[in-house]
């Protein structure tokens, strides 16, 4: 028999990554709708996809959430 969550968990979370190209860390939203850029090399990180968005460039460090 299968219970109801009475309370929804959240799906979406906040990702620390780190560029592939330059090392540089930042965060971003796992489910980004617009295109992340590395702040210090401007390679794509993550593209969106509609739903979670796509790792490119990066290495997930750390999941908040």
């Amino acid at each position: 028999m299968r219970f109801k969550e009475l309370i929804p968990k959240q799906k979406t979370k906040f990702l620390r990554i780190k560029c592939l190209g330059c090392g540089n860390e930042q965060h971003v939203f796992s489910h980004a709708s617009t295109v992340v850029k590395c702040m210090v090399c401007e390679k794509v990180l993550l593209e969106p996809t509609g739903g979670k968005a796509k790792l490119i460039n990066a290495k997930v460090l750390k999941v908040y959430g």
